[in-house]
């Protein structure tokens, strides 16, 4: 239930804080006065988006903070708790506070809040219905979300929901998988033949690089072997070799030594030399036997490289990437065929298409019998309503195919009057009677909810008289079983209030030009005075009065 409201810098409100009772509540004032401020501050603080412009002129922020007792509220102190929100025991605080900056802050219990879970906190705690509700009432979406929560059976709706989606993801991956069964095949002849060509060239990366080192050295064979022979002929062969000329020095300089044995080092260093030019020449002269003149091998190479380099240019690769593009191709093919089979996603999708329509034709007889009752209801508010005769029809017109919403479109239809037939509520209602059906509908809707609190926020539009005597009475009655605030302009539904509350818009005496909106708690002389306002307009007479009294006598004594 709610408890308390702290309002402070909303738009034309300076300060207010107030006390809710439970019972009936209303809320009357001037036009303009700003009644409706009060339902602005409560939705901010329930998660509405709001701006810096609902800042009053002048001040640095807003704030609002509204205290629920949660005492009866188990699910609600269970979703607190699962969000590490909770706070004193049957509490919840919710606060808001938007500053000139544009920065918004949101507080459940003191802890840190988004904007939604500050909505869903609020789903748990209070319900708004407002004066365009009776609009929204036309929109056909809005009347089936408006049964299935007359139900209360969201589980079913939900469960309905998750199998349509689930069908049709089945449906959507057998249509792609049948599509690229068709394009699969194209794309295996693609594949096939690529790694067919790729399978013959058979190359790899060592034999790509022995290529390569293979034809720099046949195509170069004419200078590789001169220079042999060059090498051969100046280090052992001719007459100044230089390795006669080093083994001459070596032997002079070996038969000093026994004149000095500082020559031993330069002995020993050319005996090295010797040896290494002996070696050199070994291998020279071996390198020269194996290197022969081979113009075949060189064609051979050749071509090989050439359907190397043919090939890449082909597939758009260098030639080192051709070993890994066979790779990809063949783990492609692979892939291919292990594509799942296509009669197991049709499987998967007759399974999940049957699914779905358990679940909505379970949700079908769900609303078959909800909106049976709720039409018997509302027909019986009609009645009460200067509607004598009339009847009010929930019709489920069935889909050809099913939705995410069920096998069928919910059809809110209405006869005003006795004798019509049914027609839908969108066609035939006028705004007078389109009001009290509206209100018909949210007040037995708000019977069967959970919701602590309920407010209604001119609900009472193009109704009057006898009607909205009736409505306040209703209202009332409502009001014995949950905490019930309503906005009127009804002198009939304000004299049903268990208490009344005044809006007053006036000056600011701090500075004597802007202006500032108080909400007045009213006794029940000010109630007569307040009432009788909204009898008489301008002029209030003592006749009046004594029927503003009357009034109030007579919704007390009921």
């Amino acid at each position: 239930m709610l408890k308390h409201l702290s309002i402070r810098d909303f738009v034309i409100v300076d300060q207010i804080e107030l006390d809710f009772m439970s019972g009936f509540t209303v809320l009357t004032g001037e036009t303009g006065a700003g009644k409706s401020i009060l339902i602005d501050a409560l939705m901010l603080a329930l998660g509405e988006r709001g701006d810096a412009s609902l800042i009053r002129i002048g001040c640095d922020r807003t704030e609002i903070n509204v205290i629920f007792d949660t005492n009866h509220s188990l699910d609600l102190m269970h979703w607190l708790t699962e969000h590490d929100l909770q706070g004193d025991e049957n509490v919840c605080l919710m606060r808001r506070i938007i500053e000139t900056s544009g920065r918004s802050r949101s507080y459940i219990n003191g802890h840190n809040a988004t904007l939604q879970q500050l909505r869903t906190a609020g789903d748990y705690l209070i319900s708004i219905h407002s004066q365009h509700a009776h609009q929204t009432l036309l929109q056909k979406d809005a009347q089936r979300e408006l049964l299935d929560a007359f139900s209360n059976r969201h589980d079913v709706v939900c469960a309905v929901k998750l199998a349509y989606h689930k069908w049709q993801d089945c449906y959507q991956r057998r249509i792609a998988m049948e599509q690229r069964a068709i394009e699969s095949l194209e794309k295996r002849e693609q594949l096939e033949w690529q790694w067919q060509e790729l399978s013959s060239l058979n190359v790899t990366l060592e034999e790509w690089k022995a290529l390569q080192i293979d034809h720099s050295r046949l195509s170069h064979v004419v200078s590789l072997l001169e220079a042999a022979e060059s090498g051969i002929e100046i280090l052992s062969e001719s007459e100044s070799a230089v390795l006669n000329q080093v083994n001459s020095v070596s032997s002079q300089l070996q038969n000093l030594l026994d004149y000095d044995n500082q020559l031993r080092t330069i002995v020993d260093l050319l005996a090295s030399a010797q040896i290494q030019l002996q070696e050199g020449i070994y291998e020279l002269k071996h390198y020269r036997q194996r290197l022969d003149l081979d113009p075949q091998a060189l064609q051979e190479i050749e071509q090989r490289l050439s359907a190397i380099h043919t090939t890449a240019r082909k597939f758009r690769v260098t030639p080192e990437e051709l070993p890994v593009l066979l790779q990809t191709i063949t783990q492609q093919l692979v892939t291919l065929d292990s594509d799942l089979d296509i009669d197991q996603l049709k499987a998967q999708e007759v399974a999940a298409k049957n699914q779905y329509r358990e679940h909505a034709q379970e949700l079908s007889a769900i609303r078959q019998k909800a909106g049976e009752f709720l039409s018997q209801q509302v027909s019986f508010a009609m009645q009460t309503m200067a509607m004598t005769g009339g009847r009010f029809s929930v019709a489920l017109v069935p889909l050809e195919y099913g939705t995410a919403n069920g096998l069928e479109q919910v059809e809110f239809q209405v006869a005003a009057h006795k004798g019509v037939p049914l027609r839908p509520l969108a066609k035939v209602a006028s705004g007078g009677e389109l009001s009290r059906i509206s209100l018909a509908i949210q007040v037995i809707t708000s019977k069967i909810g959970a919701v602590p609190t309920l407010i209604f926020d001119e609900v009472d539009v193009g109704i009057g008289g006898q009607v909205a005597e009736i409505v306040g009475r209703l209202l009332r009655k409502l009001g014995k079983e949950r905490q019930v605030l309503c906005i009127t302009h009804l002198p009939q539904v304000a004299a049903n209030g268990d208490h009344q509350w005044q809006v007053v818009k006036s000056v600011d005496s701090a500075d004597d030009k802007s202006v500032v909106s108080k909400i007045v708690t009213l006794d029940k002389q000010q109630r007569v005075e307040e009432i009788a306002r909204m009898l008489g307009g301008i002029r209030i007479t003592e006749a009046t009065r004594q029927h503003a009294a009357e009034m109030l006598q007579s919704s007390i004594g009921e």
